[in-house]
């Protein structure tokens, strides 16, 4: 968890980098990495802290997903804050959150 967390925290802060075109990439590829790596944030999160009461989870990554997307803003490595990269951070989060909901009841 730590390590993810750490490794999320650099990718997310690091200088921008030109994009080149690639055949997996489309318009909107950004949203899609925010909604995927927040999931499986959420997922480890609740893997880590099985007994954390929803409230406190979400305001933890809902917390986290504004300050990297503010430090992104100021710190001007060619970045930029994005309202819709905190909207597919929170859906992501909630997406890892219920996915693991479900397999703790499926399985345990």
């Amino acid at each position: 968890m730590p390590i993810y967390w750490a490794f999320l925290t650099y990718m997310l802060l690091k200088p921008g980098e030109e994009n080149h075109e690639y055949w997996f990439m489309f318009s909107g590829i950004d949203k899609a990495l925010h909604l995927s790596i927040f999931a499986m944030l959420g997922f480890c999160f609740m893997a880590a802290f099985p007994k954390i009461r929803f409230s406190y989870f979400f305001q933890i990554i809902l917390i986290y997903a504004f300050l990297t997307e503010i430090l992104q803003e100021e710190m001007g490595f060619g970045r930029s804050m994005e309202t819709l990269d905190i909207v597919a951070d929170t859906i992501g989060c909630l997406i890892g959150y219920y996915i693991y909901k479900i397999l703790i009841k499926r399985f345990f």
